[in-house]
């Protein structure tokens, strides 16, 4: 169990509140797909992935960064057992579609650029470090199945 300290928790809960969902999903999909081009071979029925402006109009990039995005609501909601939350998702990447545990690490970083664009002056150290401690238990939550 993963112990949440009160300014963890509170900022953790502002950075959602300020997320505009219908941007930063798509925006951080994008940024995974089009740095780490590897991840691509994911998402074949998405079309045209062949390059940047491509993939940032696509609108099934779009619409998948989005339910991402608001899959981490799940965490969210569940701070105290993310890993029971996301059992059923663990499986289903691991068994069915068989993505690499690696890439949930890597929309993470790509999720933590684009939420410190967003935030700027406001994303300070300590409130970077919170959210990369909430995204390093989903990325082990959806990646324990592999273990």
């Amino acid at each position: 169990m993963v112990e949440w300290t009160d300014f963890e928790r509170a900022t953790i809960q502002d950075i959602f509140s300020k997320m505009n969902y219908e941007v930063v999903g798509p925006a951080a999909l994008s940024r995974c797909l089009i740095v780490y081009p590897w991840t691509q071979r994911y998402f074949g029925s998405f079309g045209n992935l062949y390059n940047a402006a491509a993939i940032t109009g696509n609108p099934k990039v779009a619409a998948h960064g989005k339910v991402v995005l608001h899959g981490l609501d799940r965490a969210l909601k569940n701070m105290d057992n993310i890993k029971a939350t996301y059992a059923e998702l663990s499986v289903l990447h691991s068994e069915k579609l068989h993505v690499d545990p690696d890439n949930f690490k890597l929309l993470s970083d790509c999720l933590t650029v684009v939420v410190a664009a967003q935030l700027g002056k406001e994303f300070t150290s300590e409130v970077q470090a919170a959210f990369q401690k909430f995204l390093a238990v989903v990325v082990s939550s959806l990646g324990r199945q592999y273990h």
